[in-house]
Order: C-alpha cells, then sequence, then structure tokens
C-alpha cells in the first residue's frame, strides 16, 4: 500500500502542473489578456492572427464604432510565450522530423547530442578529481584543513564568470563549455562527498584501527565501502546540478548545443518550440536520473530504498533461517 500510494502522489506531482497548464490555456475565463484578431474589420493597422492586449483591442473597436465603421473581431488568446499544451506536444514532434531552415543549422536532435555530450564529459572528468579528493577530505582531517578551506573560497566564485578565461584558455568550441561544468560541480562535489565520508559510523573505524589497518587500509576497506551508496547517491543530486549549468555553459565561446536551438526558435518568436527543447531537458534530465536510481538499487541492495524484490528475498531468507 505505501509503494502504491507514493506511485501515486509520484503521478500528481506531475499531473497537478499539467492540468493547471491546460487550465489557463484552453479555459477563456481563467486568464487570456489577449485577443488574437479573426477579423480585422476597419481597424487599418489590425491584421488577422495580430494577438493585442484586450484594452487596446477595446479601444480601437471604440473608435472604429464611433465612425460607424466594422468592428473588429476576434477571440480571447494567452500570449505567444505561452503555447497550449497541444501546441507543444506538436512542437515537439515536428522539430525531430522537420528539417532546419537553414543548411548551417543542426537537427534537434544532434543539439540534444552535442549538450549531452558537454555534460557526460563535464561531469566525468569533475568525478575522477572531485571524488578521491572528498574522499581523502572526509578521512583524513589533515587534508580536510589542507583542502577544504581555498574550496570553500572557490565554490562562492559563479562559474559563468570564468567563461571569457575559459575561452581564451581553451578555444570557442566545446572545451570552455566542458570547463564551465567542472567549475561549476567539482568544488561542490568535493565538500558533498567529504559530509557524506565523515558520517560514517566511528565505531567502524575504531576497529579497524584495532585491529592494525593502515591508514589507507581504512580509507579503502573501511570507509569507501561504508560510505559508497550514500555518495552514489550524492552524484546523482550532482548530476542535477551539472544540467543547470547547461545553458550557461553553452552560451560560451560558438553557440551549440540545445541552448542554441532555444535561442533560435526565441529568434523566430516560435515559442511552442522553444518550450519543447525546455521539456526535452527535463525529459532526458529526469530519464538519466531515474535510470541511476534503478541501477542504484541493484548497486546497493542493503539500502531502504532496496528493490522490493530483493527485500522480499532477504526476508524469506530470514524466515528460513529462523527455521
Amino acid at each position: 500500500m505505501r509503494s502504491r500510494t507514493r506511485r501515486v502522489l509520484w503521478i500528481l506531482s506531475f499531473l497537478v502542473p499539467v492540468l493547471t497548464w491546460c487550465a489557463v490555456s484552453y479555459v477563456p475565463w481563467i486568464w487570456h489578456p489577449q485577443v488574437e484578431v479573426a477579423d480585422a474589420g476597419d481597424v487599418t493597422w489590425f491584421t488577422p492572427g495580430m494577438r493585442i492586449d484586450r484594452a487596446g483591442f477595446e479601444k480601437a473597436n471604440r473608435i472604429v464604432e464611433a465612425s460607424h465603421g466594422k468592428l473588429a473581431t476576434g477571440t480571447v488568446a494567452n500570449p505567444v510565450f505561452l503555447p497550449a499544451p497541444h501546441q507543444v506536444l506538436v512542437a515537439l514532434y515536428t522539430s525531430f522530423v522537420t528539417p532546419p531552415r537553414l543548411k548551417e543549422e543542426r537537427w534537434l536532435h544532434q543539439e540534444l547530442w552535442r549538450s549531452i555530450q558537454v555534460i557526460l564529459w563535464g561531469f566525468l572528468l569533475s568525478s575522477l578529481v572531485g571524488l578521491p579528493l572528498g574522499l581523502l577530505c572526509g578521512g583524513m582531517p589533515s587534508m580536510a584543513k589542507l583542502s577544504e578551506p581555498f574550496v570553500e573560497f572557490f565554490r562562492y566564485l559563479p562559474a559563468p564568470a570564468f567563461g571569457a578565461l575559459c575561452v581564451a584558455v581553451l578555444g570557442i568550441n566545446d572545451a570552455p563549455k566542458v570547463a564551465i561544468i567542472f567549475i561549476g560541480t567539482f568544488f561542490q562535489q568535493v565538500l558533498v562527498i567529504a559530509n557524506t565520508v565523515r558520517r560514517v559510523e566511528p565505531s567502524l573505524v575504531e576497529a579497524a584501527q584495532t585491529l592494525g589497518a593502515s591508514r589507507r587500509a581504512q580509507l579503502l576497506r573501511v570507509v569507501l565501502p561504508a560510505s559508497i551508496a550514500d555518495i552514489y547517491q550524492d552524484l546523482r543530486v550532482l548530476l542535477g546540478w551539472a544540467w543547470t549549468y547547461l545553458i550557461v555553459a553553452e552560451l560560451i565561446g560558438t553557440s551549440s548545443g540545445i541552448t542554441y536551438f532555444i535561442n533560435l526558435q526565441a529568434k523566430y518568436r516560435q515559442y511552442d518550440k522553444v518550450m519543447a527543447a525546455i521539456l526535452i531537458i527535463g525529459i532526458v534530465g529526469l530519464g538519466s536520473d531515474l535510470i541511476l536510481a534503478w541501477i542504484g538499487r541493484r548497486l546497493f541492495p542493503w539500502r531502504k530504498d532496496a528493490a522490493p524484490l530483493f527485500r522480499r528475498r532477504r526476508v524469506l531468507a530470514s524466515a528460513e533461517v529462523a527455521q
């Protein structure tokens, strides 16, 4: 029952915002601050399909009415930057199947894959350095005193501020974008992992010391195995942070990736495709997190959020032993 309730709440967390969006889009009296012109009548500066604020539409009709002209007609509408859900879904489909307008432009799936590569490389490099350093800082007080003051200072510096420097050093292609993802996640990663390591049960370390384990053995054979499951969860959260730096990172150097696609569609005033691209980022991010969570439940089945199948097997095994 608890699992079913959790599943229902998970669905509702998405359903409520979507229903709110639908209500704002399809129910005329909820918002709809503009009028989409259907027939311009005798209003010379109106054109069919044009959207104008209600006050301006009514004022123009009052002027035409005073001169006994033909009134303009239209339907209430939302601003163009708030497309309806069905328009976004159509744009999501057409963005993948419709060729780009210009030869130098790239398909949406090409831009998306380029953004994913930037995220993966930036976070991978960050983890290759940050994970060992965080482990050392959490397990060795002397290493923490040596490293953490500078890391604490540097994590308050906004990663985008290094954009110009990254371009000057690494060029204008994807390298500075990867560097921004690295800077945005590395220093946070060191501190988060160090704090996770410090939460290891002290009695485990004391037992290893009593048995004569060296400092290296304590770290690799006691502290790391005891904290690896929590570190894995930390990395999942930190990967989400990497996605938040993506938009800023892709504005550095040459325009590329999903950010380039979003800015290009905004220039064309195709906000349905803008919303579709933003939706894709959320889908890819959430999908990758769910996959990592599924993998984590199988890598670390002793955690509280382990796979239910494993927990049932463990209960059955315990019952058999008791018998």
